[in-house]
């Protein structure tokens, strides 16, 4: 094919290197750019990609526990009509599944032995298609113990632990809904037994939840009712958007959160440290890709006989500025592609290469005993790919930009004088 000569020239300079020992050590620097761009492009997508994992991982293991999206009565009473909430919020196409609950503060002690912790009253009935916790305790057969008037109660496994109980153990739970003596309000106290345990994976609930048939949970905190309604949606990424949609429905009496809102903190702290890592990398990228200036800068310095002829023959500035912009954008595409396939290779087999390495060198990265994950997750997403592949070529193209300019302000009489 018969491409432009600014392309063909600009390749060859690319590729150029058998010439004499300065066009060595230029290939040999450019080649050196290529792969700090490359290097770089691909330690942002593993990055990225290994924070998407443990993001993933940890979510996932939270949304076990709690719902997408919680109603509550915005004045802090209970829902009397929590199934007509339920119903008009299911007509919203992104909520498969509703149940109502409640949720307080309580201590629960077994001898001297005394925990804080979040009791939550669930109804058997519904709560597996809410919660993916219930749903695999309602497969052990654990939720049908939990019936109302009996008293049980489901620990997570950790707080089972720190109290020293087993299944089948009495605890004593206090709540501060008391009642009014001479003495002054004195908590209430009721005696639950331990029917199981649960383990979701993460610390702060398997140290910190206890579950409990609604109905004891409204005569327990004498709420009578429910005192609001959980929900699963299809997507867990549009939870903002469906939250909003349904605060517009159902009204201003009913208070509507997510669950980034319920985990705020957690939900922030991951974005922002996603977003500094991902701009800390990227001046990685940005080093590599202005290395580009000084392998151009010798180029037009080496080249400049070669200049000098072909604006002799009628090249305009522009072309020659194109020769140079051409073989610079090649050098960041080459860089920036190659540097793409080795992030995706290493992002997508890291469950491989990980354990590999911890063989060779004897030891362990993430300790079960130690971290909650034991593996090395990652989850490559081209929400964080493509910005990162547009990003590295963006920064190449400014690089050529001066060293190009340069080369076609070079005067051919001068460039000429001395060869």
């Amino acid at each position: 094919m018969n491409w432009p000569y600014e392309l063909q020239i600009g390749w060859r300079y690319t590729r150029a290197g058998r010439g004499g020992r300065r066009n060595r050590f230029i290939s040999f620097i450019s080649g050196v750019s290529m792969f700090g761009i490359a290097l770089g492009v691909a330690a942002l997508i593993i990055v990225l990609s290994v924070m998407n994992g443990f993001q993933k991982e940890v979510r996932e293991r939270m949304l076990s526990v709690i719902a997408h999206v919680e109603l509550l009565n915005y004045s802090g009473e209970g829902l009397p009509d929590w199934q007509a909430v339920a119903a008009k919020a299911k007509q919203n196409p992104q909520v498969a599944g509703a149940a109502p609950f409640i949720s307080s503060q309580a201590l629960i002690a077994r001898g001297e032995d005394m925990r804080g912790a979040i009791v939550r009253g669930i109804d058997p009935a519904l709560e597996p298609a809410v919660t993916p916790i219930a749903a695999q305790l309602g497969k052990e057969g654990l939720l049908d113990l939990l019936k109302p008037g009996e008293w049980n109660m489901i620990l997570g496994v950790e707080l089972a632990r720190q109290l020293g109980v087993q299944k089948g153990d009495k605890i004593t739970l206090a709540v501060p809904a008391g009642q009014v003596t001479p003495l002054g309000v004195l908590p209430t106290l009721r005696q639950f037994t331990l029917v199981g345990v649960f383990q979701a994976g993460h610390y702060e609930y398997d140290s910190g939840l206890a579950l409990i048939h609604v109905g004891d949970a409204a005569r327990l905190f004498r709420t009578g009712t429910p005192t609001g309604v959980q929900l699963r949606l299809h997507d867990v990424q549009q939870a903002r958007e469906v939250a909003a949609q349904l605060q517009q429905s159902l009204g201003p009496s009913i208070y509507v959160r997510d669950w980034t809102r319920t985990n705020a903190n957690w939900y922030d702290a991951v974005q922002v440290e996603k977003r500094m890592m991902g701009i800390i990398l990227t001046l990685i990228v940005a080093v590599a890709a202005f290395n580009l200036v000084s392998t151009l800068v010798m180029t037009v310095t080496d080249k400049q006989a070669d200049i000098a002829i072909l604006r002799t023959l009628g090249a305009s500035p522009r072309s020659i500025m194109g020769v140079f912009m051409i073989q610079g954008a090649l050098s960041g595409v080459m860089g920036t592609f190659g540097g793409l396939g080795l992030g995706l290779l290493v992002a997508h087999n890291l469950d491989v290469i990980v354990p590999f390495i911890e063989r060779l060198l004897h030891t362990t990265f993430l300790p079960a005993s130690i971290y909650v994950i034991s593996h090395m997750p990652s989850d490559p997403q081209w929400a964080d790919i493509i910005p990162i592949t547009v990003t590295s070529l963006i920064l190449a193209f400014v690089a050529t930009l001066y060293p190009s300019w340069r080369a076609s302000r070079v005067q051919p009489a001068e460039a000429l004088r001395y060869e």
